[in-house]
Formats: C-alpha cells, sequence, structure tokens
C-alpha cells in the first residue's frame, strides 16, 4: 500500500473539531507534520499548565505573548482567549447579561437574517449538522441573536456565523463565544461589520499600502491589471481566514490576533504574499491573479501552522501598531472622499 493510502487509514477522515476532510486532502503530508507538531504541543500543554497553576485568569504580560505566539493548547484555548482579549472581565462585570438579551424584543429581520445563514455554516461539519446531538446551529444562533441586540448598529453580517462558529469549536461554551464575539467586533476589529464596513475596506486599503511598501513588484503587477485588493482579500478580513486556512492554522492566528489585535491579520496576509511572491508574479490576467490568490491559502506552508506562525513574525518585518494606526488614518480619509 502507497504511504497516502497507509495514512489515509491512520488519520480520521473527521478530524478534532468535527470537519470532514475534503477529497483532495494530504493524508501523507498532514500525517508527517502532525507526528512533529504534536510533540510541540505535548510540550508547550505542560509549560501552559504550569503557568496557569493555581491562578484564576491570565493577564497580558511579555510571558504570556511568548507562550500565546507559540501556541496555546486546545484545552487552555478558551481560559487563554477570555483572559487576554477582556471577555472574561467584561463577563464577570454583567452577570445575567446574555441570558437577558435571549429574553429580549424580538425582530423578525434580525432573526430571519439569521436563520438563513444557518444551514450555509459549515455543511462539512458535523457538529452542525441538524441530526447532530447536540446540534451547534442552535447554540450558534442564540450567539449571534444576542449579539444582533447587543449591537443594534451592527445587527447581523455575513461572515459573523462563521466567526462565531469557530468560537463555539474552541470553547465548548454558548456564553464565553458571546463575549468573545463582542471583543472582536467591537474592540479588536475596528468598524468591520457595520452597515458601511468602512473598517474593513479601510483595511484592505492599508493592506494595499503595506504591500506597495515591502513588494512593491505584486503591488505594481496588481495596479498593471486594475485588480482592487478587495477582490482577492476581502474573504481573508471578513472570515478572519476561517474556511480560507487550515482549522488548527486558524486558531493559532486567533491566538495571537486575541492578545496582539488586528496587526496580526496584516502579518498573515504579508506572509502569505511574501511567500508566493514569485508564484504570484508569474499571472497574466486578471483572472489569473484571483486564481493564484486562491491557490497560496492552500498547501504545506498552511498546513505546518507552528512554521507558519514563526514565518508571520519574522516574514514581514518590522510593523508597528504607530503604522497600521497612520495608515488607516490616510486609507480611511481616502475613502470618505471618494464617497
Amino acid at each position: 500500500m502507497e504511504p497516502e493510502g497507509r495514512a489515509r487509514d491512520r488519520v480520521p477522515r473527521i478530524d478534532p473539531y468535527g470537519f470532514e476532510r475534503p477529497e483532495d486532502f494530504d493524508y501523507a503530508a498532514y500525517e508527517e507534520f502532525l507526528s512533529t507538531y504534536l510533540v510541540i504541543l505535548t510540550r508547550r500543554a505542560i509549560k501552559w499548565s504550569k503557568l496557569l497553576k493555581g491562578s484564576s485568569g491570565v493577564q497580558r504580560s511579555g510571558t504570556v505573548k511568548r507562550y500565546i505566539r507559540k501556541g496555546v493548547p486546545l484545552e487552555h484555548r478558551a481560559r487563554v482567549w477570555m483572559g487576554v482579549s477582556g471577555a472574561q472581565a467584561q463577563m464577570d462585570q454583567n452577570p445575567g447579561y446574555y441570558h437577558r438579551l435571549l429574553q429580549g424584543e424580538r425582530s423578525d429581520r434580525l432573526e430571519e437574517a439569521i436563520r438563513t445563514d444557518m444551514n450555509r455554516t459549515f455543511p462539512d461539519n458535523v457538529k452542525f449538522r441538524k441530526n447532530a446531538d447536540p446540534c451547534l446551529q442552535k447554540t450558534l444562533y442564540n450567539i449571534l441573536l444576542a449579539y444582533g441586540r447587543h449591537n443594534e448598529g451592527v445587527g447581523y453580517c455575513q461572515g459573523m456565523n462563521f466567526i462565531a462558529g469557530y468560537l463555539l469549536l474552541a470553547t465548548e461554551s454558548e456564553e464565553e463565544s458571546f463575549w468573545l464575539l463582542d471583543a472582536l467586533l467591537g474592540r479588536i476589529l475596528p468598524d468591520y461589520y457595520g452597515p458601511a464596513m468602512l473598517g474593513l475596506k479601510t483595511d484592505q486599503e492599508v493592506l494595499g499600502e503595506l504591500v506597495k511598501t515591502k513588494l512593491p513588484a505584486v503591488a505594481a503587477l496588481m495596479d498593471g491589471h486594475g485588480v482592487l485588493w478587495t477582490l482577492v482579500v476581502s474573504r481573508w478580513f471578513i472570515c478572519l481566514f476561517v474556511d480560507i486556512l487550515p482549522v488548527e492554522t486558524v486558531f493559532r492566528i486567533w491566538d495571537c490576533l486575541f492578545n496582539e489585535g488586528s496587526k496580526i491579520i496584516f502579518r498573515v496576509a504579508l506572509t502569505l504574499i511574501k511567500q508566493h511572491q514569485g508564484f504570484i508574479l508569474e499571472a497574466t490576467s486578471v483572472v489569473d491573479i484571483c486564481e493564484r490568490f486562491k491557490e497560496i491559502t492552500r498547501g504545506s506552508l498552511v498546513t505546518d501552522c507552528h512554521t507558519f506562525m514563526q514565518k508571520i513574525f519574522s516574514e514581514p518585518g518590522s510593523l508597528s501598531m504607530a503604522t497600521i494606526t497612520r495608515l488607516r488614518e490616510s486609507c480611511r480619509a481616502k475613502l470618505l472622499a471618494q464617497g
């Protein structure tokens, strides 16, 4: 039997989060990656257990930042995310608030918008199927409904279902997922999901400016073909790489996102582009460019989440929050001037 066939027999068809592996899944490459990654995870789990022993919560610090960049084991993920994002503090200060939201005033429009997206959310995940016990669709619906009532200015927007769904898979807690969604949409991602999505549009332009500075040949290719950044990266930002990169890689990115903020998204995007710069530059048309931007989110670079996370902190070079803030201000002004 070929190595791929043997690996297919050993690696479960459904991953630990409930997702069915796609038809073209490279079982042999994944098994090879997993054999080294499990050793790393075990070592990290021991270190995290020591760090968290006896402490009631997780506070931001240099040590915690270093530990988070090296990966948070699944069993500690919810606690770490809740601590560093401020979600735990919000939940503690507002006891019973989430459940009161669920009892709130009904809005047919909000409920219908959420319900419409339920069956489209992770059809390849066994935990979200109607026949699952428990079925996470109902829990996901509750989280999105509560958030829509909590933040009426945003309500519900496509993309939020994927983010809330991943939060639920990581925390296995309805209320914690709600408070983490609030941390992301209310504090970490600036105005991504408002009706005008100005923050989202701004950050796509910011990425364009960063590429101009750090990867000018790619910027020139995009300009030469008149390709807008929103055409190739909007889903990276809207879905925070959900359904774009492998599940474990997304969770590793989110580990850092909750602790270090939105600049992590730019680090990931720049690393994907820089690592595949030669491949992107071979594109000869708009369609070709779009196809290549899809291709660069697949393969061994992103499957090996541990090495990939090391690269996002080395490949793009210096990237301060001050730089991001300055670029956001100028790009936002430009977008507002365009009307």
